[in-house]
């Protein structure tokens, strides 16, 4: 089995690569960065793929996306997110893809044992899943609420919008600085789903989310 690995962290990278190796497996190239993840795909024609959900430049969800490339680009290749957090939009999207590769989405905290990894990993590269149900669960419930996903302090902020205030009028109510209200605001466009485009405006598509309309 011939792997790719995305994994931004040079500790958790290399760690990564040794584990699979010993495990058998032939790690054919490792990235640091989506280009440089997919540049090795098309290089070396893996069986699967492991990918992080956050990497280069903003840590959001570059990684994600990138493993929706993949799918799409070279939908026979197997692609395994592994993860701290579970980003709701993309991973609708990556699972829900028909191909014949196959997909799995697991969380880091959760992996407990090397070999049961390495066995999910070989089902994904078979064509088959490994889908952690904490991913499955924290899905539904996004499903059902769009903000479930937010921290108390981004519906704190995500209040202070609807009250067509602007960041830095936020920082003030909140008394934080305004690089963190940018942060959080940024956070809250990503876990709803609200994609930068030329023509919707994501701040009053925020507000109408939060109002339920």
């Amino acid at each position: 089995m011939r792997v790719v690995i995305a994994e931004d962290s040079v500790l958790l990278r290399e760690g990564l690569t040794r584990l699979l190796e010993e495990a058998g497996v032939d790690v054919a190239a490792v990235a640091g960065d989506p280009e440089a993840f997919l540049r090795a795909v098309d290089a070396n024609n893996p069986d699967a793929v492991v990918v992080d959900v956050r990497m280069p430049p903003t840590f959001s969800d570059e990684g994600l996306r990138a493993a929706l490339v993949v799918r799409k680009r070279w939908p026979g290749i197997g692609v395994l997110v592994l993860s701290q957090y579970v980003e709701a939009r993309y991973a609708t999207e990556l699972l829900s893809l028909r191909t014949t590769g196959g997909v799995g989405y697991l969380l880091k905290d959760r992996v407990a044992d090397v070999t049961e990894f390495v066995e999910a990993l070989q089902r994904v590269a078979q064509g088959g899943s490994a889908i952690d149900p904490e991913v499955v669960a924290q899905l539904l419930t996004r499903k059902e609420d769009p903000l479930g996903s937010l921290t108390a302090r981004e519906r704190e902020v995500l209040a202070l919008m609807a009250e067509g205030r602007s960041n830095p009028a936020i920082a003030s109510a909140l008394v934080v600085g305004a690089g963190a209200v940018e942060k959080h605001v940024n956070s809250i466009f990503v876990k709803l789903g609200l994609a930068p485009t030329d023509t919707d405006h994501r701040r009053v598509l925020a507000v109408l989310t939060y109002l339920g309309l």
